[in-house]
């Protein structure tokens, strides 16, 4: 988990999604490798299923970079009303600001039709403050 308060949060259904980057290391010249924390819990009041996601970062020299799958890391993670479940992952870049959006995909109990949850979107920036982070 990463240790910081500043996570950037959005709502939708009852369902929250909190978000943090951090800079794990800039190793060579122009390789940033950047760590992203993600915590979908869900309060409302019936159980889901995390089925995908559709992430995108696109990097200040124009490069873009997308993750529409399945699960996550091979998980399918059932969430009953009241639990929550964390993510993290990497990802390696060229370019020393990017950002990071998109949405995670949630299946209702009972539900035939996918939902897209909106992930909040935020910056993996090497100037700005996030590379104080420590993923844990």
């Amino acid at each position: 988990m990463i240790e910081h308060d500043d996570y950037l949060v959005t709502q939708t259904d009852g369902i929250k999604i909190s978000a943090c980057p951090v800079l794990i290391d800039e190793t060579a010249p122009k390789v940033f490798m950047w760590g992203y924390y993600l915590c979908i819990e869900n309060n409302s009041d019936q159980r889901i299923r995390l089925v995908g996601k559709n992430w995108n970062i696109t990097d200040d020299a124009g490069n873009s970079y997308n993750d529409c799958s399945d699960g996550f890391k091979g998980e399918l993670p059932e969430l009953e009303p009241g639990e929550y479940f964390e993510f993290t992952s990497e990802a390696p870049l060229s370019s020393a600001n990017a950002v990071f959006y998109g949405s995670c995909k949630v299946l209702t109990e009972g539900q035939t039709q996918i939902k897209e949850i909106r992930i909040p979107t935020f910056n993996m920036s090497v100037s700005g403050k996030n590379n104080t982070h420590t993923i844990h």
